[in-house]
């Protein structure tokens, strides 16, 4: 007997087979029927036949110790370069509707809006119009801090007015023998700031059982030596770090009655970080020791993304340093390699817009990619590093992107990289407005990234106007 290939089809076959089976008594032939298409339907060879075979189980990581990821999707990590695949990357310098910009006004003008809007609504979410107001109290000076090197200061801003909201310990250094207003390095951390010069200033991290941190704490006796400030905050005192963060922080301060989670338009966590961070640079425009049109931000891997976001959408911070940032964040999406779309909304969905899940398996299908994040902070200096054990956050990536962000900063009269060729390790590009270090090492800012952001730093902010 020949069994249809389909089991829609079953219905057709038993009907021409009837006239064959007309002398059977009724009941006989409803039953055999029946059994007939149980049969079929039940058979373990068709079940057998049919059923996806389950996916090998895959090693933490690979030959090289690059850490291996199946998403949902299927996708399965990739460090090869010859499987990077090929893709095109949405042009900067065209409008959405075909028209080149031709000169700096027409990108800032139009372009420049029309790309912050693409990332609102698809990518990292806008921020809501009810989000909270935020007060500041002065609540510690110390004018002796650091033996004598630096008055710090400590303020609470809180967020809205509710008992037990979100309040945010920004740690502020100045350098104490400073004549004027100084240039401010703004640097968001994951543990708990360290209070430089004290018995405790060793940064306290997460709360024992909780996930490791990197200690990414800054140099703050060499940062005031060169006549910076420093201030510090931890991310998550804006907004909670997890997939349940949506029921508290300033996300549920800013909720509709009757709300529950952000619009699929409205703000993840990246972007409640940045918009925090805004408020930060709120305060430090009044204090009188500061000049608060010389603040940088600085933030590693997740707050690397979010300080590019950041500096995207508020021009008045002078230059941004982002630390292995890696996917969604300073490298190139487009690029098959390491961390992927797909590994990120799996992961980390509540860190986006809840219209970036639709990009999972159409990475293509994105109207923007990393080098335009970048040069939405354009004509302002960005300093991006990734490290030789960091694979995962796909270093040259992220060098690509800032190559591809430099038709841009040349539009608007800036220099860019200066190359198209990856730099050697260790060996800092920073002589155009574009900074880009590679560094021996892991997921961290290593002592030459500081060395080499400084440096970039110094000739960005310390020797212009």
């Amino acid at each position: 007997m020949n069994v249809p290939d389909q089991p829609r089809h079953l219905g057709c076959y038993f009907i021409r087979r009837i006239p064959s089976v007309m002398k059977t008594p009724a009941p006989l032939l409803h039953l055999s029927l029946v059994l007939g298409l149980l049969a079929l339907v039940t058979s373990p060879v068709r079940a057998a036949e049919t059923a996806p075979a389950p996916a090998a189980a895959l090693p933490k990581t690979d030959a090289n110790g690059n850490p291996l990821r199946r998403a949902p999707t299927g996708h399965v990590s990739n460090y090869d370069e010859a499987k990077v695949g090929t893709y095109t990357l949405p042009d900067p310098l065209v409008l959405q509707n075909g028209q080149p910009v031709r000169d700096g006004a027409m990108w800032l003008k139009q372009r420049r809006p029309e790309i912050i809007r693409l990332y609102e609504d698809e990518i990292y979410g806008r921020v809501p119009k009810s989000a909270p107001q935020v007060t500041f109290k002065v609540v510690e000076t110390d004018p002796e801090a650091m033996g004598g090197m630096a008055v710090r200061k400590l303020i609470v801003a809180r967020f809205g007015d509710r008992p037990g909201g979100p309040t945010v310990n920004l740690h502020l250094y100045l350098p104490a023998k400073a004549t004027g207003p100084v240039p401010v390095l703004l640097h968001l951390v994951f543990g708990t700031p360290a209070i430089a010069g004290k018995s405790d200033a060793a940064p306290t991290g997460p709360a024992p059982g909780a996930r490791a941190f990197p200690r990414e704490a800054g140099p703050i006796a060499e940062i005031l030596a060169r006549g910076y400030g420093y201030a510090t905050f931890r991310y998550s005192e804006i907004q909670p770090d997890n997939a349940t963060t949506n029921q508290s922080g300033v996300e549920a301060l800013a909720y509709a009655p009757g709300q529950t989670k952000p619009a699929a338009d409205e703000w993840g966590t990246i972007s409640a970080w940045a918009w925090g961070t805004s408020r930060m640079l709120d305060y430090l425009a009044t204090e009188p020791g500061v000049d608060a049109k010389r603040v940088s931000l600085i933030g590693h891997s997740r707050l690397g993304k979010t300080v590019l976001w950041a500096g995207a959408c508020d021009p008045r911070f002078a230059l941004v340093f982002s630390s292995c940032a890696g996917e969604m964040g300073s490298a190139l999406a487009r690029r098959d390699y390491g961390e992927t779309v797909d590994d990120m909304a799996a992961n980390f969905g509540y860190q986006f817009a809840g219209n970036f899940q639709k990009y999972a398996g159409h990475w293509n299908d994105m109207p923007v990619d990393a080098h335009m994040l970048i040069a939405l902070n354009a004509p302002r200096p960005v300093f991006i590093t990734g490290g030789t054990q960091d694979q995962w956050a796909d270093p040259r990536g992220e060098f690509l992107a800032e190559v591809a962000a430099g038709p841009v900063y040349r539009l608007l009269g800036q220099t860019d990289l200066g190359t198209s060729e990856m730099p050697a390790v260790d060996t800092p590009l920073i002589a155009g407005r574009l900074g880009f270090h590679y560094h021996t090492g892991g997921h961290t800012i290593t002592a030459s990234d500081w060395k080499a952001f400084l440096d970039f730093a110094d000739h960005q902010l310390q020797s212009r106007p």
